[in-house]
Order: C-alpha cells, then sequence, then structure tokens
C-alpha cells in the first residue's frame, strides 16, 4: 500500500458521512483507483454498501471489541494492495462508550492508524459559525489530526465560498476538500439501525453513479488522494480487548477444514476478519444459502450461521424445509454449528405470527420462538464470559462483541446449557449462549479478534468431529 488513507468523520450522526463515503469511493473506483473500505465500529450495513461500490468487502475496526494492535495490524493487512484506504467513522468523532470522548470512538481509530481525518459538515444556516466548529475539533486532541473538511448541505454557491473564506481567514492548515449542495435524491432509505441493507435494498448503478459525478464536481479528488497516514500515535486510552496474542502458526495445521458459513440475504450479517480468522487457522469457507440451497455442502466439519434479517424472509425460509432438517441432522449428529443473532432465530422453532406476518416455521433445535417487536429490544457492546468448555473456547475466556436486534425470545428451559456471562460496560446482564449438543448460539456478535482463542477452537472443533 502507498500509505494514502484518511477518516471520513463527522461533529454528530446524520451529518451525510455515509453518503460522502459512498459518493468518494464510487468516484476513485470509477478512475480505477483501487479502494480498501473500512468502517468504525461494529455497523454490518454500511459495510455492504462500501463493498457494493468499490467490489472489495468493507472491514470493521473497533477498538472496544478488539485489541487495538490487531485493529492496527488488519487495518494494514486489508489496505497493503490497496491505492487508497478510505474509513467511514461512526457517530460524532469524538464520541466513544458512555462520557468516553475516546473508547470505542472513530477518534480512538485514527490514532491506531494513523488515518488523516477529513470532517464532513453539516453547514446548513452557518458561515463563520462552521469554521469555529471546525476548529474546536482540529483543536480538541492534538493525537487527531484534522486534515480537511467538507461542507455538506450548502445553500448555494455563494454559501459555499463564505465558508470557503472563513475557513481561509480563520483555520487556513485545514483544507476545504469541497461543498455539496443540498439534494434529497442523494439519500438512502433509512431503517432500523439506520440504512437497509445492501442485500434488501440493492441500489441501482445509476445511484452510485450520481454519486460519483457528485464526487467529480463538488469534492477535491486530487487533494483527497494526496492525503497520507501517519505514523500511529500513542493509544488514545487504554481500551479494547487485552487478550494475550496465540503464537503465530498455532492451530494452523489442521488441514483444509471445510465450514459451512449461511452467505445470502437473510444472512449476511458477519464480520469479514470472523472468516479470515477461520482461514487463518485452517478452515476452508464454503458458503451455502438457507434461502436456495437444498443441501449442506458436502465434507464440511461445521457450520456457521451469521446474522442477517431472517424475519425478512421468513416464508421462503420454512418453504424450505430440506435445508431446515439437513440442519437438525448435523447438530443432532453432534456436528459444531455457531449461531448468532439471526442465526439463533433460525434454530428456534420458528416466529410467532404477528399482525406484518404469518407464523413460519424454521429448524426447531431450541424449543422456542421468537416473537418481532415494534421497538428495538436490544443495542451495545457486550463482553461474554464462557462458563464451560465450548466449541470457542475454554472455561473462563472472554470475548467481545455487540447486541441488536427487534426480537426476542420466549424464556428456554434449563434443561438448555447455557455458555456466558454476559455483561455490558461491567454490569452483569446475566446468562446466555444456548447450547445443544455441540451448538452453540446467541443474540451476540462475537468478534473472532476480541479473542485469539476463538476461531482456532471452532476449527479444532471441526477437526475432531471430521476424525470421530
Amino acid at each position: 500500500m502507498t500509505g494514502h488513507s484518511f477518516l471520513i468523520a463527522a461533529p454528530q450522526s446524520g451529518s451525510g458521512k455515509t453518503t460522502v463515503s459512498l459518493a468518494i469511493m464510487a468516484a476513485f473506483s470509477r478512475r480505477g483507483v483501487a479502494v480498501a473500505p473500512f468502517k468504525c465500529g461494529p455497523d454490518f450495513i454500511d459495510p455492504g454498501y462500501h463493498r457494493l461500490v468499490t467490489g472489495r468487502h468493507s472491514i470493521n475496526l473497533d477498538a472496544w471489541m478488539c485489541p487495538q494492535e490487531f485493529v492496527h495490524d488488519t487495518f494494514h493487512h486489508h489496505s497493503q494492495d490497496a491505492d487508497l484506504a478510505v474509513i467511514e467513522g461512526v457517530m460524532g468523532l469524538f464520541d466513544g462508550l458512555g462520557a468516553s470522548a475516546t473508547e470505542g470512538s472513530s477518534a480512538q481509530i485514527a490514532s491506531i492508524t494513523g488515518a488523516p481525518v477529513v470532517l464532513v459538515v453539516n453547514a446548513r444556516g452557518m458561515a463563520a459559525s462552521a469554521a469555529a466548529l471546525v476548529r474546536g475539533f482540529a483543536g480538541f486532541d492534538p493525537r487527531v489530526r484534522i486534515a480537511g473538511v467538507i461542507f455538506n448541505n450548502v445553500g448555494s454557491r455563494s454559501h459555499g465560498e463564505l465558508l470557503r473564506q472563513a475557513m481561509s481567514q480563520n483555520l487556513p492548515e485545514v483544507a476545504v476538500l469541497g461543498c455539496i449542495p443540498r439534494d434529497e435524491a442523494l439519500a438512502i432509505p433509512s431503517r432500523h439501525l439506520g440504512l437497509v441493507t445492501a442485500e434488501d435494498n440493492p441500489l441501482p448503478s445509476e445511484f452510485f453513479d450520481r454519486l460519483a459525478d457528485m464526487a467529480e464536481r463538488c469534492l477535491d479528488l486530487d487533494g483527497l488522494a494526496g492525503l497520507k497516514a501517519n505514523p500511529p500515535c500513542p493509544p488514545l486510552c487504554k481500551g479494547g480487548s487485552t487478550m494475550p496474542p496465540l503464537p503465530r502458526g498455532e492451530a494452523r495445521d489442521q488441514g483444509n477444514i471445510r465450514i459451512a458459513v449461511a452467505s445470502d440475504a437473510a444472512f449476511c450479517f458477519v464480520y469479514q476478519d470472523n472468516l479470515r480468522l477461520l482461514r487463518e487457522a485452517g478452515a476452508e469457507i464454503v458458503p451455502f444459502s438457507p434461502l436456495e440451497d437444498r443441501a449442506l455442502p458436502t465434507d464440511i466439519g461445521g457450520i456457521y450461521l451469521p446474522g442477517g434479517y431472517p424475519e425478512l424472509y421468513a416464508e421462503k425460509l420454512a418453504a424450505n424445509q430440506d435445508m431446515a432438517s439437513a440442519i437438525k441432522n448435523a447438530v443432532m449428529a453432534d456436528m459444531p454449528v455457531y449461531a448468532e443473532c439471526g442465526g439463533l432465530v433460525y434454530l428456534t422453532e420458528g416466529i410467532e405470527a404477528s399482525q406484518n406476518q404469518p407464523a413460519a416455521d424454521f429448524v426447531g433445535i431450541f424449543p422456542v420462538r421468537a416473537r418481532m417487536l415494534p421497538k428495538r429490544k436490544a443495542l451495545g457492546y457486550r463482553q461474554a464470559e464462557l462458563r464451560e468448555e465450548s466449541i470457542i473456547g475454554g472455561r473462563g475466556a472472554v470475548c467481545r462483541g455487540h447486541e441488536f436486534h427487534y426480537s426476542e425470545t420466549a424464556p428456554l428451559p434449563g434443561s438448555i446449557r447455557r455458555n456466558y456471562t454476559v455483561s455490558r460496560q461491567g454490569v452483569l446482564l446475566g446468562t446466555e449462549g444456548y447450547s445443544v449438543q455441540n451448538c452453540l448460539a446467541s443474540y451476540l456478535h462475537l468478534h473472532f479478534g476480541s479473542n485469539p482463542q476463538i476461531a482456532p477452537a471452532f476449527v479444532t472443533a471441526c477437526s475432531k468431529f471430521i476424525r470421530e
């Protein structure tokens, strides 16, 4: 990699980070520039759009879920063969956990990666005040370099000139890299956490062409391309997982252990680094579709059911009883199966009827049904400590992840093992991580980078299943 990179941030959510990020990625990709996309935080939705624009998987960077060394290494690993790395921030630049100005924030990722920050400011109704706002952000922490600003929702050419003059007179060291006029046609539909998924809302190529055209007209793309990463600063805080590193080479002599990973419109929420770490631990990732396929892939040693929106495809999933039976038979045969969030819902008896949809029958490993709720049930970071030996690690192992869902299940019977003790910022939330045979399912989206045991432990369990 050439070292050219930047992080697109904003003073607050709703300033236009995603639209600007996609426009920049689309414009550079159309120019033939190899763009490596990244997303701060645990979000699964924005990365799907990054992939549509760049043709490359977008990688989540999160220094609360993962050790800072892991964040640094994975950023360089995934950007080493690219011409330009573009990181989309999360929330406001310095918004982190609780009142923290750093832990879990975009600023923390900028510090770890050395990426200069491009601040997207909603300039509606502002002139010189916009320069004052940028000055405040530029001076807030010397370990974060604000290299440029893009003004969004600019009312007219004269409004843009006022903004440029205010910056030139008051903060000349921060480049104005563009002024974007108001354009409702560039808005992306919203649902749930922020946006609809790329699978549910596959925006037409014409939309991305409009974004690229806007970037060519309104942004200084050459100036953006010239931004280079700084040497990483000292850590902003002690946040992040603190698990000891796994010795290199350990658990990588398993051979090609084939692991079937559900991958379709219903199961599309997976951290790409989880799959990378499984590969590095000796797995061959074999995608399959619970929506379309009638049988599991052959010669597999395990199954990974990621999250997604199975409720949106409940009728089609319920109609594919061949796949449901195949997965149930695999669980009953003691095959290691790891499922999270939507994957957990798929392993229940199904979804209850509601005003919006009829009841649907699923796999039936867990003897309860899920119900969809009108309001979000859970959102936030979670820490899980393993209460017993499992397919992802030994007793006492600590893993970190994120929880986000609009569904809940009825209480599971006491005969179902609970593998996790779950906490949020030190507050115990109870037990979770439901287990039947060698099947482990949870509402938590664990990041395998949070603990070096997870991927090798799962591959080892799959290898043991094949040998036996």
